[in-house]
Parts: C-alpha cells; sequence; structure tokens
C-alpha cells in the first residue's frame, strides 16, 4: 500500500476511461489475434501495453486521475483475464491519479456476484466494466442479474462498451464478437430493472448515437462517457446534447492507451463547449459520479 491520497482540487480533468492491457507476468487482457486487429484498427503500434504503474506516471505529469480496468470475457474468448486483484492493488500503489475498476464476467452468475462484492468490500474497487459483444452475452441477459443486482447494492458505477469495437476487427467473423450486443438500447432494460444503478455508456454509440442520447435523457442514472473517438469525429447531435441536455451526465474519457488523453484534449479544445460545461465534462461530473473526495 501506500500513504499516496488523491487530491481532487488539484487535479485538471479525471479520465473514466483506460485499459489495463498487460499483466506484472507479461499476460495480456486480449488473445495476440484480438489484440493485434485492436491495434491495427486504433493505429496504435508500438505504444499500447503500458504497465499501471507507467499509467500513473502518464497521467501523474499531467495532473490528472484515470479510471483503470481490464475485461473479463473468459467464457466467449477462453482467454485468462488480468486479475481483477492484481489492477485494484497495483491502482491502490498509485492511490493519488488512479482509480480501481474490476471486470467480472456476467457468465459467471452468482458466483461472479460474490466475487464483485468482494472486491468492493475488501479490495477498494469502485465501479465495474462490461463489454457485451467481446464478453458474448447482451446486457440485459438474465443471466447477468445477480451481478447487477450486487453492483446497485453496492453503489458503484457500471460501464458497457456500446456501439461498434476495434477488437476483432478485420478478422475473419470479427474474431466471434457479435456487434448487436453494443445496442444502448439493450442497456435501457438494465437501468429498468435495477432503477438505483448508475450506468455508464461507454463511448460515441456508433451506429447508435441517437439511442445512446435518447436512454441518457430519459433515465436519470444513466451517463455517457465520450472515450474511444477523437472529439474531431463526435457526431454533432452528442456535441450538442453534450453542451445542452446532458451537460450534466457527460464524461472525459480517452480509451487509453488507444488514444492518448494528450490527442482527446486537443482535439475537444476545438469543440464548441461552453466554457462551464467543458469543467463539468473534464472533471465535475466524474468526481460527483464517483464520489470523490467526500471520503
Amino acid at each position: 500500500m501506500t500513504d499516496r491520497v488523491m487530491n481532487v482540487a488539484d487535479l485538471v480533468a479525471i479520465d473514466v476511461h483506460t485499459h489495463a492491457e498487460v499483466g506484472k507476468d507479461g499476460h495480456g487482457s486480449l488473445s495476440p489475434e484480438l489484440f493485434g486487429a485492436s491495434e491495427e484498427y486504433f493505429k496504435a503500434h508500438g505504444h499500447r501495453k503500458p504497465t499501471i504503474a507507467q499509467m500513473a506516471d502518464h497521467y501523474r505529469e499531467r495532473k490528472m486521475a484515470a479510471v483503470v480496468f481490464t475485461v473479463d470475457a473468459e467464457h466467449a474468448t477462453g482467454h485468462r483475464r488480468i486479475a481483477n486483484e492484481e489492477v485494484a492493488e497495483s491502482c491502490a500503489e498509485h492511490a493519488d491519479v488512479l482509480i480501481p475498476f474490476a471486470s467480472v464476467d456476467p457468465w459467471k452468475g452468482r458466483a461472479g456476484a460474490r466475487e464483485a462484492r468482494r472486491l468492493v468490500e475488501e479490495y477498494g474497487v469502485r465501479g465495474f466494466k462490461f463489454h457485451p459483444s467481446l464478453q458474448g452475452i447482451a446486457p440485459n441477459d438474465r443471466t447477468a442479474y445477480p451481478l447487477y443486482q450486487a453492483i446497485e447494492e453496492l453503489g458503484v458505477p457500471a460501464l458497457f462498451h456500446t456501439g461498434q469495437t476495434g477488437i476483432g476487427a478485420g478478422v475473419p467473423g470479427g474474431g466471434g464478437v457479435r456487434l448487436k450486443y453494443g445496442d444502448p438500447m439493450l442497456v435501457d432494460d438494465v437501468a429498468v430493472d435495477f432503477p438505483e444503478l448508475r450506468i455508464i455508456l461507454a463511448h460515441p454509440s456508433f451506429p447508435w448515437q441517437d439511442e445512446a442520447l435518447a436512454v441518457a435523457t430519459h433515465k436519470p442514472y444513466v451517463y455517457i462517457d465520450l472515450s474511444g473517438w477523437s472529439p474531431k469525429y463526435f457526431p454533432p447531435q452528442l456535441v450538442r446534447y453534450a453542451n445542452s441536455l446532458l451537460q450534466d451526465k457527460v464524461l472525459f474519457g480517452s480509451d487509453y492507451p488507444v488514444i492518448t488523453p494528450d490527442r482527446w484534449l486537443a482535439d475537444f479544445d476545438k469543440l464548441e463547449i461552453k466554457p462551464e460545461v467543458r469543467s463539468k465534462i473534464l472533471k465535475d461530473n466524474a468526481v460527483r459520479l464517483l464520489g470523490l473526495g467526500t471520503e
């Protein structure tokens, strides 16, 4: 453990979407085939596997904090995950800048719910990441409901990948990744059935951007993160809603390391976002959602 403590007031931004892509033993979060496809999709050759400690240095230099997670898709892919405990412990060593999320495969059902409780109560995990297309399960599949119930009761957010994904892109059959599970309307069912669960729809949700905006405006505890795309490619309706109706529910996320916060912020600076909204997106909304600075 460390005596480092997050000073929220000194942070310039909070990135709610970054990936731990390699464990301490060198094990990757994806199979070589899927990782290679993602690397090619994002044109991110040569800088895709920082350690969690290196991620901490990257964000500390920029006076930013970052949410860190991996993806547990063991059932669908057969690929061993990076341990949630390792992610949490590594983030705890850099608690001034890193915020641990976990990932539990929804196919694990009640066993997954028990793991979620243990991770929050014993390891200080602050939220959970789901990637329905990679995990091979619709977000509203009842198999996942014991896990969602546990997360709702624990009072931490659930972040769902939405829209298309670079994982599996260009691989025959998309590497088994089914894009239909990225439709935000499937998450709308989750928001109905777990009305107190805080939900983050990750990414501009191509080709379902309007659906994501509809869910986020209709359901009070559904948020949108802006990761995975350069802001210069954001659909105009996303920018319009972020600047108005959803200004309190939109979050800065980069998808680091596939997109760096430097590139994202440089392009975000060029958007016509109101000054008072800009600070909400970059930091304030995340502070409130994650309960930072209230301990």
